[in-house]
C-alpha cells in the first residue's frame, strides 16, 4: 500500500510539477523553485571552495586568469543577449562567479546563480580559451535550461515521492545536499551521478555553442575537444565529465549539424568585435 502511495504522489507531482523553460521552450519536471535551489546553491559553492585548493586570479596563475577572461567573456554575452529577448528576469538572483581549483579531475561544472568550477585538469584537453568556452559554455547552458533541477526534481521523486525541496531540507537535509551534488556533478567524491538525458545534453551541446560564439570563441573547436575527450574515456575509469556527458559519435554528429547555423547566426570572431 505504501509503495501505491508512493507511486500515486510521484505521478500526480509529475502532471502538476511541470514548467516550460523560456529558452528550450520545453516543459520539463520543476519540484525545485529557482530561489530555492540558488540559495542552496550558493552555500555549496562556498562550502565547496573551503574545502578545495582555488587558484585565485589574483596570484599572477595565467591558468586562473584565462578562466576568468573566458568566464566574463561568456557572462557578458549571455547578459546581452537574455535583454535582447526580453528574458532579463531569467537571470534574477544570478550572481557569477568563476574559479579554477587545482584538481586532476578532468571536470568543470556551473551551478543555479551562476557558480562556476573549472578543475586544472581538463586545461591540457581543452588546450585552448575557445574549447575552454565550449565547456564552459555547455556547463552554462545546463545551469540556465534549468537540467540540474529537473534532474533533482526526478531524484526527489524516487527519494521521497515527490516532495518539494523546501520540506526534503527540513525532513532529511544531509540526503537533499548529497542528492544537490549528484545531480550537479560537484567533486569526484560524489559516489555516483545523475545522468542527463540525450535531450539534456543536446540542448547544452546546442546553446552552449551559441554562447560560446556570442562571447567571440570560435565553436568549431567543439569537435576535436569532444574528440579528445572520447580519447579519455577509453579506459576503466572515465573522466568526471564523461560520467554525465557521453562524448561519442553521436554527440560529435549533433555538434556537426549545428554547427553551419551556430557559426552563421552567433559567431563573431573576437578580433571583429
Amino acid at each position: 500500500m505504501k509503495r501505491f502511495f508512493l507511486g500515486a504522489v510521484g505521478i500526480a507531482a509529475l502532471v502538476i510539477a511541470c514548467s516550460k523553460n523560456p529558452i528550450t521552450g520545453r516543459s520539463q519536471l520543476a519540484l525545485v523553485k529557482e530561489g530555492e535551489i540558488q540559495s542552496l546553491a550558493a552555500d555549496q559553492y562556498k562550502q565547496f571552495l573551503a574545502t578545495n585548493k582555488v587558484i585565485p586570479t589574483s596570484s599572477g596563475n595565467k591558468d586562473a586568469a584565462m578562466v576568468a577572461r573566458v568566464g566574463n567573456k561568456l557572462v557578458q554575452a549571455i547578459n546581452k543577449y537574455y535583454t535582447e529577448q526580453g528574458l532579463s528576469k531569467e537571470l534574477e538572483g544570478y550572481q557569477w562567479e568563476i574559479n579554477l581549483v587545482d584538481s586532476k579531475d578532468v571536470n568543470a561544472w556551473c551551478m543555479p546563480g551562476g557558480k562556476i568550477v573549472v578543475y586544472t585538469g581538463i586545461l591540457p584537453v581543452t588546450q585552448n580559451e575557445a574549447a575552454l568556452a565550449v565547456v564552459m559554455g555547455h556547463e552554462i547552458a545546463h545551469a540556465l535550461a534549468k537540467h540540474g533541477a529537473e534532474r533533482m526534481s526526478q531524484g526527489l521523486i524516487q527519494q521521497t515521492g515527490g516532495v518539494v525541496l523546501a520540506a526534503a531540507l527540513n525532513s532529511k537535509p544531509a540526503e537533499t545536499q548529497q542528492l544537490f551534488m549528484q545531480a550537479y556533478g560537484v567533486g569526484s567524491n560524489v559516489g555516483f551521478m545523475l545522468p542527463f538525458s540525450r535531450k539534456n545534453e543536446l540542448e547544452a551541446d546546442k546553446f552552449g555553442l551559441m554562447f560560446s560564439s556570442l562571447a567571440g570563441y570560435d565553436p568549431r573547436e567543439a569537435i576535436p575537444f569532444w574528440e579528445r575527450m572520447a580519447k579519455l574515456g577509453g579506459g576503466q575509469k572515465p573522466p568526471e565529465l564523461l560520467s554525465t556527458h557521453p562524448a561519442d559519435a553521436t554527440r560529435i554528429e549533433q555538434l556537426q549539424a549545428i554547427m553551419p547555423v551556430t557559426l552563421e547566426k552567433y559567431y563573431r570572431p573576437l578580433a571583429n568585435k
